[in-house]
């Protein structure tokens, strides 16, 4: 016998492990994914595309255009560091998280040619605990952490910044597309637990990503923009851009009677 679900974290590490005993598993960007993420940052001279230096196309415009202005950021999913180094060198006080030793060192070596200061940290997020993460931050930044989420995990998500995202704060967030021209599995929630995998990543539609953050409010949500060859900025439109905002008084976190 094995009666040990006694918490809600008890019954997500559960759902964890459905994903952990089956195909593709290894790509989940929680705890036991570390392995695949190793391995995929390991060789830095195979043509993935997001391997380039430059941050992503709508989060350098965002900044460029004033909508999100210097302050304490945090990097989800960081990987080899792009858009942490790119924030940080707009004057960003920057942490950067990833499941990943392979990626963060990475990171650190393109923070150091840059001659700018971030801190990188390999871990899994959900399991950082309020020493981990010394927030608030005015900008939490997700490009390609999301989608490699199980369904279980957008519970985690949205707790986690619950936690870490200030009132009035950003998040700026970079998923799979759904539909023509998009990436990613379309497979409904129920049949992804039924399948053991999440095919590589999930696609959302913008409708999907409206409902799961609709504690924030949309600033823009937009297909990226595809950048030509030798462009400083990374963008395949096979993605959606989003950037969202905390409201100063959290929905979750309303005074009794209000």
């Amino acid at each position: 016998m094995d009666r040990t679900v006694r918490t809600v974290e008890d019954v997500l590490a559960l759902l964890d492990g459905l994903f952990a005993a089956g195909e593709g598993a290894d790509r989940t960007a929680t705890g036991d994914g570390r392995g695949f993420w190793d391995g995929f940052y390991a060789d830095r001279s195979r043509p993935v595309p997001f391997f380039a230096a430059g941050p992503d196309e709508n989060l350098a415009g965002w900044v460029e255009e004033g909508r999100v202005g210097p302050g304490r950021a945090l990097d989800l999913g960081c990987g080899a560091g792009r858009n942490a180094v790119y924030l940080a060198s707009r004057g960003f006080a920057v942490d950067g998280v990833d499941l990943s030793p392979v990626a963060t060192v990475w990171a650190e070596e393109r923070a150091r040619e840059a001659g700018v200061d971030a801190r990188f940290v390999a871990a899994d997020v959900f399991a950082l605990d309020e020493g981990g993460l010394p927030g608030p931050y005015d900008l939490v930044v997700d490009s390609g952490c999301f989608h490699h989420l199980p369904p279980h995990r957008r519970v985690s998500y949205l707790a986690l910044l619950d936690r870490v995202l200030m009132p009035g704060g950003h998040l700026a967030l970079t998923v799979f597309a759904a539909g023509p021209d998009g990436v990613g599995s379309e497979l409904a929630d129920a049949d992804l637990y039924r399948a053991r995998t999440l095919q590589g990543g999930l696609a959302y539609t913008p409708d999907e990503l409206r409902h799961v953050f609709s504690d924030l409010r949309v600033v823009e949500l937009r297909r990226m923009r595809g950048q030509p060859a030798g462009s400083a900025l990374f963008g395949r439109p096979f993605l959606w851009t989003a950037l969202f905002r905390r409201p100063v008084l959290n929905p979750r976190h309303r005074p009794c009677g209000g």
